[in-house]
């Protein structure tokens, strides 16, 4: 539980918010892609990268809500470079139109945040016809992050379909997908780390869909989660924390020969110590 947590060897902890864990940090000169930046961790994520000078694009599916994000930003923070491009997880067709907008624009990329995503939804297909939490959490992040395809049988399986196996399967899509392109970066010889982080358990929209039909316990859960959940500003944190502290420069690629998962600003373990699958 994190109110009882304590400072770690990086000197946070789950009490620490995304400003604290940059604080001193100068990200100007660097561009960001954060994807779901217009609510909950997303949008705390790319408002603390523009407080620290990053020049900060926003991928999100509505993009009214995206601008308004955007402005919000701009009135707190006058210097803030902040943009908002449409992008839909659940279509392959508007990732690729989002990564040529991006392309277009003649920004380089420094970090690319894959915060979007679902959980525990129904039984759903994407517009490409894949399962809906595997097609919006992995393939659409992955196809952003590297633009080969992949593929698994019965995906979309849904006699079989569990929202809560879905989910976790989708999820460590994730990191395995970080483990393999740490690995091909590395015998590339290219300088770019890859990491994947668990944000905590956070007080979002995110578990929406997990009481379906809604019950008396979503009505309990939402009364607690103020006290036992982390807010927005600490679970943007290690996000932050990942992409910008100097403690973690260079993890993943030059400290370590796999990837590196971080969880509450410490590093949980890396891939040469936790098993031998590739991300």
């Amino acid at each position: 539980m994190w109110l009882f947590a304590r400072p770690g060897p990086s000197g946070f902890s789950q009490y620490s918010t995304a400003e604290q864990v940059t604080n001193g940090i100068d990200a100007s000169g660097l561009t960001a892609i954060v994807t779901g930046g217009s609510s909950g961790v997303g949008r705390e994520t790319a408002r603390v990268l523009a407080l620290r000078g990053a020049h900060v694009v926003m991928g999100v599916r509505n993009i009214a809500a995206g601008k308004q994000v955007q402005e919000a930003i701009v009135k707190e923070i006058p210097t803030a470079k902040v943009d908002a491009l449409e992008l839909d997880l659940n279509s392959m067709a508007s990732v690729r139109k989002f990564a040529s907008d991006f392309n277009s624009s003649g920004h380089s990329l420094n970090l690319l945040i894959n915060n979007a995503g679902i959980m525990m939804t129904p039984f759903m297909l994407s517009k490409d016809n894949i399962e809906l939490q595997f097609a919006t959490n992995h393939l659409e992040a992955h196809r952003i992050t590297y633009p080969e395809g992949i593929c698994f049988d019965k995906i979309n399986d849904e006699k079989q379909y569990s929202k809560y196996q879905a989910y976790g399967q989708s999820k460590l899509a994730n990191i395995l997908h970080a483990n393999e392109l740490t690995r091909q970066l590395k015998e590339e010889g290219i300088e770019i780390t890859a990491n994947s982080l668990h944000p905590g358990v956070v007080s979002t929209n995110l578990f929406r869909h997990i009481f379906t039909p809604p019950s008396f316990a979503e009505g309990f859960v939402s009364k607690l989660s103020n006290l036992l959940l982390k807010n927005v500003q600490q679970g943007a944190a290690t996000s932050c924390y990942v992409a910008l502290h100097p403690q973690v420069k260079g993890v993943s690629l030059v400290s370590r020969t796999t990837f590196a998962f971080f969880s509450d600003q410490v590093e949980a373990f890396n891939g040469s110590s936790a098993y031998h699958l590739d991300q």
